[in-house]
């Protein structure tokens, strides 16, 4: 690890972003420069803050994002920035974000010549097909109704990374599974232990992979400073079903669990119900269009790439992230927050 390397950080008041400063910055990393659009929170990343170097920056703003790489010397970017929504209203914004904002950071990278640069992508930019249920880095994208806008626009801005390594960038991208750990309750998976302890009643039969956010950071910098280049690999903890992530949420929380099954008719009535609630109301829907066509599908994601790549690198306990997640929640509801953060071992 050279800890005297000069890091950029896209979206590093997000849920990965934050973690991986706190990483960093418990590491001995010195010079870490974190972007931040004028409306983040500062709550994930409080005990870090004056620890790093802020910059103010969308990632859409082009000039301004590779004269920061050229005024701090950047050698090494974490392009973490990204929206992550099945919400319709926040469709364009999220394939500016995902897209755009990918294209400039990489343009930006090619153009002052940095060393190297990791981006997160997702599980979902990976190629899925329905009656197939093993997700490996192999899988061909292709269309298909399971692909959420969301996972279109991931899978885009896989292409621009793809294309700025055909253009000379060192690059190399990690696909986590669904991401679990304490963040802001309203938000991502957080928002699924907030359901849980408000007295989630239903479940679906389908199943899907879960990956500690520790455990994605460490690998990315560990990504970040091995040779491995123009490869990207599937981060998983483990393959679950959704109902026994819900069991495990609600059995620390003395809940009682999701006990009523969603067929696919009650999940197409429900995500109906759900968008004239939203319109009505002008809260998010708990279920979209997009989230009820792919709670019922089933996939095991292959993690094998990941651990023969790193010997030394392990996944962390699923159940035992669930728990101390839920106890976080647990702390957080006590101190009136709306959001919690995990420690580092």
């Amino acid at each position: 690890m050279n800890q005297s390397k000069r890091i950029l950080i896209t979206g590093a008041t997000g849920f990965v972003g934050s973690y991986l400063a706190r990483h960093l910055v418990k590491n001995g990393y010195s010079y870490i420069v974190c972007l931040r659009r004028p409306t983040s929170r500062w709550d994930l990343v409080a005990d870090v803050k004056d620890k790093v170097m802020w910059e103010e920056c969308d990632v859409l703003d082009a000039p301004y994002l590779e004269n920061i790489l050229r005024g701090h010397k950047i050698e090494q970017i974490y392009h973490c920035a990204a929206v992550v929504s099945f919400d319709p209203r926040d469709r364009e914004e999220m394939y500016r974000i995902n897209v755009v904002g990918t294209e400039n950071v990489v343009n930006a990278a090619l153009e002052v010549g940095i060393e190297k640069l990791v981006y997160v992508s997702s599980i979902a930019a990976i190629g899925r097909v329905e009656h197939e249920p093993w997700v490996r880095e192999t899988n061909k994208w292709q269309r298909s109704p399971l692909n959420s806008h969301y996972a279109i626009s991931k899978y885009q801005a896989e292409q621009e990374v793809w294309r700025g390594i055909s253009e000379g960038l060192t690059a190399a991208m990690v696909n986590p599974t669904v991401v679990l750990g304490a963040q802001q309750w309203e938000q991502g998976t957080g928002r699924l232990f907030k359901q849980v302890w408000e007295g989630l009643r239903f479940y679906t039969e389908g199943s899907t992979g879960y990956v500690d956010v520790r455990d994605v950071v460490v690998f990315m910098v560990k990504l970040m400073e091995s040779p491995i280049d123009n490869q990207r690999f599937i981060l998983n903890g483990e393959n679950m079903k959704y109902k026994t992530m819900f069991e495990k949420i609600a059995a620390i929380f003395n809940k009682r669990p999701a006990s009523i099954r969603v067929t696919p008719f009650l999940a197409a009535l429900a995500w109906r119900v759900e968008w004239i609630k939203s319109r009505l109301t002008g809260r998010r829907p708990l279920i979209t269009k997009e989230t009820a066509r792919t709670s019922g599908t089933t996939f095991y994601f292959d993690n094998k790439k990941s651990l023969v790549a790193f010997p030394d690198f392990s996944y962390s306990n699923i159940s035992v992230t669930i728990e101390e997640t839920a106890h976080v929640f647990l702390d957080s509801k006590k101190q009136g927050q709306d959001f919690g953060i995990l420690n580092f071992q």
